[in-house]
């Protein structure tokens, strides 16, 4: 598989998640279950999983803004408000947005150009290829989807089946 079939299976696979966590009781979202750290329940995830993308994408990858900067639903989060305060439905929205960002970007993107060194906007000493950082941004996201699948399991409810093999093409 290369960069945009991987992404194109986290696009499918989102569409069974977001259904699974709007559905979900907002206090079971909003459950802090997970002790320390910032990312303590299933809305801090979906929230980190969204950022991540996009401050990678717009801010080091694209230098420019990221999209959490012109979505106004969420600019409390900016200045520290936490995630489990939002309803799930603005959450998923965002990722929406940094989604269709990723896709136009992703639909110009020229497979010679995937070698090129970007620098990180806060270390720019440190520079990782372009491929390199797309691959970190999709294996960070079916890292994190597989904790929401488990906490969600954890609730009593039946999360989606999120495993590539479900969205494979048939032989």
């Amino acid at each position: 598989m290369n960069i945009p079939e991987t992404y194109n299976y986290l696009v499918r696979a989102r569409r069974d998640l977001w259904t699974a966590l709007e559905s979900a009781p907002d206090a079971m979202l909003s459950l802090p279950m997970l002790p320390g750290g910032e990312l303590r329940c299933i809305k801090d995830l979906v929230f980190h999983i969204a950022g991540v993308e996009d401050f990678w994408i717009h801010e080091d990858i694209l230098c420019d803004e990221p999209v959490l900067d012109a979505t106004v639903a969420l600019q409390d989060l900016r200045n520290g408000a936490v995630s489990a305060n939002f309803p799930i439905e603005t959450l998923v929205d965002y990722w929406k947005a940094v989604e269709d960002s990723t896709l136009a970007f992703l639909g110009g993107l020229k497979e010679q150009g995937l070698g090129r060194a970007v620098a990180l906007h806060d270390s720019p000493e440190e520079r990782y290829t372009l491929d390199g950082l797309l691959w970190h941004v999709m294996l960070h996201e079916v890292r994190h989807t597989a904790q929401i699948v488990m906490l969600l399991r954890m609730q009593g409810i039946k999360p989606p089946s999120l495993d590539l093999l479900f969205y494979l093409p048939g032989a």
